[in-house]
């Protein structure tokens, strides 16, 4: 269906990009979700006009790099549920996109050129198979939600302590040990999921984090100290355990 700017083909049994595509003067949304793709032609990076791009629930192992030519896309890129085995380093060149989901792929990584991506105010990067996450990731300053459920994470990179924006952060289904120490410094952090983890303790810092509403500790075996849980429900967080 086209309208407008707007080319979608959900749902379309499509297994290649309409050459339809290509012959829009100005697109500036392309929704090709639930299909079964398996490539994307590397002239996706001329459609300069788009700020939206939905390539989810398809059957790509790659993407081109020249996904990072599309310097205009401002709002959502959909990569999520396909077979991904890396993302290319040129996702970096998109320094004004809003909303990145690569979740549900193969991902062993993600780009170091992540930092780039300063536009970033959500990220989803669950069920895949993160072992770490770049450094550069402390650079996203407008970053408000990370999601990575899902991995084989073990700790955050110290620069985690920079993301002064952000507010939901889901760790759970991973393999943390301990509460990363970089948490601390976030004063507006309000959600803190940590679900199913192998975390035993709960320092004590964790009360003195000023936003806290929520904290879930559900399916580790942790025990809350007494005044730590005092002092949580006491500045109004729930904590659930």
């Amino acid at each position: 269906m086209i309208r407008q700017g707007v080319l979608d083909y959900w749902r379309g049994r499509l297994d290649r990009v309409p050459d339809e595509v290509w012959e829009h003067p100005a697109p500036e949304v392309l929704l090709l979700p639930e299909n079964a793709l398996t490539e994307v032609p590397a002239r996706i990076g001329t459609l300069s006009t788009l700020h939206t791009l939905d390539l989810g629930h398809n059957r790509l192992t790659e993407v081109p790099d020249e996904l990072g030519d599309l310097t205009g896309l401002t709002r959502f890129l959909y990569l999520h549920d396909n077979q991904l085995t890396a993302l290319p380093e040129s996702l970096g060149r998109l320094t004004r996109l809003a909303y990145l989901n690569a979740g549900e792929n193969r991902l062993t990584a993600l780009p170091e050129s992540l930092g780039s991506m300063t536009g970033l105010v959500e990220l989803r990067a669950q069920h895949n198979l993160l072992i770490e996450l770049p450094a550069s990731l402390g650079e996203l300053a407008s970053l408000r939600e990370l999601w990575l459920r899902g991995n084989q994470l073990t700790a955050l990179p110290d620069s985690v302590r920079d993301l002064r924006e952000l507010r939901e952060l889901e760790l759970r289904e991973n393999e943390f040990t301990a509460v990363p120490e970089a948490l601390r410094e976030l004063p507006l952090l309000r959600r803190l999921d940590l679900r199913a983890n192998r975390i035993s303790e709960l320092p004590s810092w964790i009360a003195e984090l000023p936003s806290l509403e929520k904290l879930d500790l559900r399916w580790n075996a942790v025990e809350v100290p007494a005044g730590v849980r005092r002092d949580l429900e006491g500045s109004g967080c729930v904590v659930l355990w």
